[in-house]
């Protein structure tokens, strides 16, 4: 589900920041390795563990490829009911909106780009995307997946 607004948490206590963490295209292969540990620390098992690896890698790609080279990732643990594992990924580009993901896989309706934010959509629990309206510049893709128990 794609919603405005950027918190995903539900209110129901504080976030526990697991990792926080400003990234390049070099930092890549790290950014990757963290989040898997870190998610496996918080208790997200496989399979769901590596769809959760593979969204951080195509948002943080996004970040590099088109919001400005780079950007910062946030990563924690929410407290409320279901509890989550939350990661919001932030960069300095142009912004974009929703909109910009395709209903369909990428390259079935004739439209080439979206496939990371396609499949983020497609194999996490909840996705918000903010920034970039009315000439902002920057956005921040947020997307979890409920843990266990």
């Amino acid at each position: 589900m794609v919603r405005d607004g950027v918190h995903l948490d539900n209110g129901d206590g504080p976030p526990e920041r697991l990792l926080e963490l400003d990234f390049s295209r070099e930092d890549m292969p790290r950014l990757r390795v963290l989040v898997d540990q870190y998610a496996a620390w918080a208790g997200l098992a496989e399979p769901r563990r590596g769809d959760f690896v593979l969204a951080a890698d195509a948002v943080a790609t996004n970040a590099v490829e088109h919001g400005g080279g780079g950007g910062r990732l946030l990563l924690h643990r929410c407290a409320g009911s279901p509890r989550a594992l939350e990661c919001a990924i932030s960069d300095s580009g142009p912004g974009f909106a929703s909109s910009v993901i395709p209903e369909l896989a990428p390259g079935l309706a004739g439209s080439h780009c979206g496939r990371g934010l396609w499949l983020t959509r497609l194999i996490t629990d909840r996705l918000v995307i903010t920034g970039g309206a009315n000439g902002a510049r920057g956005s921040v893709v947020a997307f979890a997946m409920w843990l266990p128990g």
